[in-house]
């Protein structure tokens, strides 16, 4: 096989792989990073899998690669762009402030959703992207995994955790020391 043709091949496994996994990754990112970020983020992504398209899960040399298949380690690579760009923009924020000694107060969250965001807010960041894999992306705790680099276990046992925190943080009279039925004073017989 000449060189051009496995260039050719290999920009052919991308743009297919890109025609599937480019919007679920904008909106991936989207909801964890503010919207003047999504863009250099995903660009950022999308450089990152033109460079590892060899080391992509699941893809083939097919028509079209399965969701499913790429797409969990592709969020995987999301992750860690996004990472990246929030440490540069902490940097670059830490270097304007020292410059300037200003002081600048935190932006404040939608109200939307201001409970829901405080609870999720009082997990830890692991669990809290845990949560956010299962409930905004849809993934299973076999693709969480591949995303985090957790045991598929690992994923069920921080979610089931996860949840019943946040089950209870929304609904603190959730709790009874009562059990349904019973009375918590009620006499035994003697009997």
């Amino acid at each position: 096989m000449t060189e051009q043709e496995t260039r050719r091949q290999r920009r052919a496994r991308f743009e297919s792989l890109a025609h599937v996994v480019t919007e679920p990754l904008h909106r991936y990112l989207l909801r964890r990073t503010a919207p003047d970020m999504v863009e250099d983020v995903l660009s950022e992504t999308m450089l990152v899998l033109w460079r590892r398209i060899d080391h992509v899960p699941g893809l083939g040399t097919g028509s079209l690669p399965d969701r499913d298949d790429v797409l969990p380690w592709c969020y995987g690579v999301a992750r860690g762009c996004l990472a990246n760009a929030r440490r540069a923009d902490g940097r670059r924020l830490r270097l304007v402030e020292r410059l300037t000694h200003a002081q600048q107060a935190p932006a404040e969250a939608a109200a939307d959703h201001s409970d829901l965001h405080s609870a999720l807010n009082a997990l830890g960041e692991l669990d809290r992207e845990v949560v956010r894999l299962w409930a905004w992306e849809g993934l299973a705790p076999r693709q969480i995994a591949e995303v985090t680099g957790l045991t598929s276990n690992a994923v069920s046992m921080r979610l089931h955790r996860a949840k019943k925190k946040l089950a209870d943080r929304l609904q603190p009279g959730r709790k009874n020391s009562e059990r349904p039925g019973h009375k918590v004073n009620e006499e035994r017989s003697s009997q």
